[in-house]
């Protein structure tokens, strides 16, 4: 089992940087092949936007690819994602997410993935 907390949504205007952070805790956290993050915004489908295999390759979505990173550390146990050039499109509830099932590590899996936390609010305002 494992339980993940994110933070760091907030209010921003666009063309501004924000950075999530989740945590990540639980007994096998070791054995997670993939996390990852997705987004859903008011009246859309979830999307996902990056993920990050054990070894530490990344993939994004094409709608993100060049604005958000994906990364870990995996001393803080702790996933993030960096957010840059924030577009008013990018305001969603984001959600990070985990799986220990290999083969699956990829941005339009990772809303499937067993095992999220609560989310946390991003708004880009113009």
């Amino acid at each position: 089992q494992v339980q993940l907390v994110e933070s760091g949504g907030g209010s921003v205007q666009a063309g501004g940087s924000l950075k999530l952070s989740c945590v990540v805790s639980g007994y096998t956290t070791w054995a997670i092949a993939c996390m990852g993050w997705f987004r859903q915004a008011p009246g859309k489908e979830r999307e996902g936007v990056a993920v990050i295999g054990s070894h530490g390759s990344t993939n994004y979505a094409d709608s993100v690819q060049g604005r958000f990173t994906i990364s870990q550390d995996s001393a803080k146990n702790t996933l993030y994602l960096q957010i840059n050039s924030l577009k008013r499109e990018d305001t969603a509830w984001y959600y990070c997410a985990a799986t220990y099932v290999t083969g699956v590590c990829g941005p339009s899996y990772v809303y499937d993935f067993k095992y999220r936390g609560q989310g946390t609010q991003v708004t880009v305002s113009s």
